[in-house]
């Protein structure tokens, strides 16, 4: 998920999702009276359709094993020079309730900052609940333009692994945001970020790398793009035209990443950032040893394809780990929202075969106007997304 103007998007989402309520609710009050001629006209953003079918529905309270759920967002950089400032959207406390009624062993913090934030967070979470957080650092990606900077990052690196990071994590910053001096997109395959991947391997510390998005998110925003709401409701998210690359030549360069360094685990975000292709990722994963999948707010896409997304998981059970994406108090984005309701839906996505149920905590699907379906993974299974691969990544 991209930080910019996140914290003024948390504070207005509770607001805006109130008053979206109301208008609603007024409006479906009204609509006996606006029909005309027997045709009724009726915005999309309105249209909240309940379902007529009569399937098993099952609720999972808790998950069956202990979860380490490795993509969440408890704390967002300031992007100071020092890495100060960091700003954090939960206490500890808040975050322990939820995971101790959800059986979540363990959040790992992607967004863990640099220097004196990730120092923080360190302290805060991890040091004070043993076991319960984990802290990843980032790149220092406002100093990609210095003199000197693959060694800086790379020094970099080897400093934070010492103060207690345990991984890295790359955000889209990379691909589709961060500008050269000369006002061009710096590609993901930039030659200067070598050092960085290396040091990560001579560390023995995972790469968290998102670079893409939806592929929808690459083409015009129209009646025929799927995801139409969303970009409508994000038209930032959008990266169609201007300069922007298209989807493949992002993955393809960063592809070209992981081929030139083997040595360097790769964990490819949002299952690798094509869960709507899941052919073209199987065909990634069997070149590239070296990486593996987690599944952050791609449950939309996995769902709705459950007997591909089942035969995948089957193939590459060692490589696949549990993700939500989740952001406390994200009104702004229901599908990653942190909470109960939240956790419920990925339990019972992986752990029942119950048919055509909301992946969101929302009354329309923030995605797409889709529903989705259960796997009903074995046991075997669930220990090896829910920690024990994992685990085995961090040693």
């Amino acid at each position: 998920m991209k930080r910019r103007d996140v914290l003024a998007r948390l504070a207005g989402g509770a607001a805006a999702g109130l008053a979206a309520a109301g208008r609603l609710a007024a409006q479906t009050d009204s609509l006996s009276e606006r029909r005309k001629g027997g045709k009724m006209p009726l915005e999309l953003e309105d249209f909240v359709p309940k379902s007529m079918l009569h399937v098993a529905e099952h609720t999972v309270e808790r998950s069956k094993y202990p979860v380490v759920d490795v993509h969440t967002h408890w704390s967002f950089s300031a992007k100071s020079p020092d890495g100060s400032g960091l700003k954090f959207s939960a206490t500890p406390e808040e975050l322990l309730a939820v995971m101790d009624r959800r059986n979540i062993r363990t959040l790992i913090n992607v967004t863990g900052g640099y220097d004196k934030g990730f120092l923080e967070s360190h302290t805060r979470y991890d040091l004070a609940h043993p076991g319960r957080f984990i802290t990843f650092t980032e790149p220092q990606w406002h100093r990609a333009n210095e003199a000197g900077y693959a060694k800086m990052q790379a020094d970099a690196i080897e400093r934070e692994v010492g103060r207690g990071a345990k991984g890295l994590k790359v955000l889209k910053t990379l691909g589709l945001y961060l500008r050269n001096t000369d006002g061009s997109l710096v590609k993901v395959d930039d030659k200067r970020f070598d050092l960085m991947w290396e040091a990560c391997a001579a560390k023995n510390i995972p790469v968290f790398m998102h670079v893409g998005d939806p592929e929808a998110f690459f083409l015009p925003t129209d009646r025929f793009n799927e995801r139409f709401e969303e970009l409508n409701n994000h038209p930032d998210w959008s990266f169609h035209g201007k300069d922007f690359p298209s989807f493949m030549d992002i993955m393809e360069a960063r592809n070209r990443v992981l081929a030139r360094h083997p040595k360097t685990q790769f964990v490819l975000l949002h299952w690798g950032n094509d869960a709507e292709n899941l052919g073209l990722v199987a065909q990634w994963m069997d070149k590239f040893p070296n990486i593996q999948v987690e599944m952050a707010a791609r449950i939309g896409e996995l769902g709705r394809a459950p007997r591909n997304t089942r035969k995948f998981i089957d193939r590459y059970q060692d490589r696949c780990m549990f993700g939500t994406d989740a952001i406390p108090k994200g009104y702004n984005v229901p599908q990653q929202i942190f909470g109960d309701d939240l956790y419920k839906i990925y339990y019972r996505f992986l752990e029942t075969t119950d048919e055509y149920f909301d992946y969101a905590p929302a009354p329309v699907p923030p995605q797409g106007r889709w529903r989705i379906y259960g796997l009903g993974l074995p046991d075997a299974i669930l220990k090896k997304i829910y920690h024990a691969n994992i685990d085995r990544l961090l040693r």
